[in-house]
């Protein structure tokens, strides 16, 4: 009887030891994947940006549009005061319909100005590499609007976020957090409903959400937003640096 008493204690310690050192290599792993992904991304990014004076670290930010499915990558080169558009990456899935976020659980993919801080970067993300854009911002704050964990992240799926595959989010978020590590405060993500052209602002001029619309549209050409970030880069067209140059594009543009 004793025998058997200390046989399955035993074999309740080894399992318990076992799911340890599991549980272990499976936390070493997850912290060790932004680490894999900036390895195996670095050579490919640095390959198109390093001609063009920029490398990965440099200052970045993100545009994306959901109504076209695409997030943008800028870059600042060394020595200029412009922001570049790098790359475009279609988004996998984002979720909702076009117009702001409002409420927690509306599973809607917010529109605004935002700003990944260092700490919402997100190694271990169940959805392989992720970051946090900081929403709700002051100006959705000021209008009671709710939310939390809006993210840019890996896989295909959305439930308010924006999913950009995982090789995608590799790119992105290895650009992200090298960006932040060499100094950059933090990186602006704008999210357009759609590109805010004069005409297709008229196709919505009757939308509650119509007003809301056409400030982001005029803030982000004018580049006089009280958002930090890059001012030239937030142009559709070419702005005070001139002419926007597009290094590659994912679609073959």
């Amino acid at each position: 009887m004793k025998k058997n008493v200390v046989l399955s204690l035993l074999g309740l310690v080894l399992l318990v030891s076992a799911v340890a050192v599991f549980n272990m290599a499976c936390a070493e792993k997850s912290s060790n994947r932004a680490d894999i992904a900036r390895k195996r991304v670095t050579p490919v990014l640095n390959s198109f940006l390093e001609p063009c004076g920029a490398r990965v670290g440099s200052p970045v930010f993100l545009r994306a549009v959901k109504e076209d499915s695409v997030l943008e990558l800028w870059v600042k080169p060394d020595k200029s005061e412009c922001y570049m558009l790098a790359k475009r990456y279609p988004i996998a899935a984002w979720s909702g319909k076009l117009g702001p976020k409002e409420k927690e659980g509306d599973r809607q993919t917010p529109e605004g100005f935002y700003e990944v801080e260092p700490s919402g970067l997100n190694p271990r993300s169940n959805y392989h590499l992720s970051f946090n854009i900081g929403y709700p911002n002051a100006y959705d704050r000021s209008l009671n609007r709710t939310g939390s964990f809006i993210m840019v992240h890996g896989r295909d799926v959305s439930i308010g976020c924006l999913a950009m595959t995982d090789s995608g989010i590799e790119e992105i978020y290895t650009m992200v957090e090298q960006a932040l590590v060499h100094g950059q405060k933090n990186v602006p993500v704008q999210i357009y409903p759609f590109v805010p052209t004069p005409a297709r602002l008229s196709e919505e001029k009757d939308s509650p959400h119509a007003a809301f619309w056409a400030d982001m549209a005029r803030v982000g050409l004018d580049g006089t937003d009280p958002y930090s970030g890059p001012g030239e880069g937030r142009q559709w067209q070419a702005g005070r640096c001139g002419a926007i140059k597009i290094l590659r594009s994912s679609t073959g543009g």
